[in-house]
């Protein structure tokens, strides 16, 4: 496949995972608390390993080991932060119950930042493919694993929010199409510009999700048995973007 179709493909299933907020109509309320901090569990694994044995390591091979290099990756996380100051970005993972005191004008402010979490991550993605097709299909992996508990919690806020059913998941959708338009700027940005420092901007973007907005929500419970399910979930996220690796490698 060309980079264009990889890019496409990887379009459409992100529009897919945006409609699997629709599963928290299925497996109920209860089933959905116990889900939802293992899978985020799970994306800090999965986003972690992906910075860790893909993106910096495809960086510093395509760019070279030198500390422009890690000062766009320290700009990636820069910027994610500077998001989640300035614009109250934050990735939703609580259930309905837990947003009790949410209001309406809050579910826009999600999509909006929804929106804009989407569009960066189009454009990280057709970065990594563009440099190499392992490396997009790796980060691709990371960001889908992400985005699942993401659009759970989003849906059952905006529901919560006053929201039906079909217009959450239409708007969902909506948001996650911003994934193409970042992606698309980036595929024609690429025949003047060079685009693989994208790569190490990717890999700030996906260290500050992982360390920054989701480990904390993980990272303490009052019951042993619920952090060493969390535990589990994190370094399975790794051993699988580490098995990933070694199987290019292979």
């Amino acid at each position: 496949m060309s980079p264009l179709e990889w890019i496409v493909a990887s379009s459409i299933l992100m529009a897919a995972i945006s409609l699997t907020g629709a599963g928290a109509l299925v497996v109920g309320e209860l089933t959905l608390r116990r889900l939802i901090l293992p899978l985020v569990a799970f994306s800090a694994g999965t986003l972690l390993g992906g910075t860790l044995f893909h993106l910096i390591p495809e960086s510093i091979e395509t760019l070279g080991n030198r500390i422009s290099v890690y000062i766009v990756c320290a700009a990636g996380f820069t910027a994610f932060f500077c998001l989640a100051q300035f614009l109250h970005w934050h990735h939703c993972h609580a259930t309905q119950e837990e947003h009790s005191d949410h209001k309406h004008p809050v579910s826009y402010l999600i999509l909006l930042a929804d929106g804009l979490h989407n569009l960066l991550d189009g454009m990280a993605i057709a970065g990594s493919f563009l440099a190499d097709e392992r490396v997009g299909l790796a980060a691709l992996l990371a960001a889908a694993a992400h985005e699942i508990p993401q659009e759970l919690g989003d849906f059952g806020v905006l529901l919560h929010a006053g929201w039906s059913k079909s217009k959450a998941l239409f708007f969902n959708l909506l948001s996650s199409l911003t994934f193409l338009v970042g992606a698309l700027i980036v595929y024609w940005l690429a025949r003047g510009i060079d685009t693989a420092w994208l790569l190490p901007f990717a890999a700030g973007n996906f260290l500050y999700i992982a360390a920054a907005d989701l480990v904390p929500e993980v990272r303490r419970h009052p019951e042993i048995k619920t952090n060493v399910v969390h535990f589990l979930c994190f370094a399975g996220g790794l051993a699988l973007m580490l098995a990933v690796r070694m199987g290019f490698e292979g």
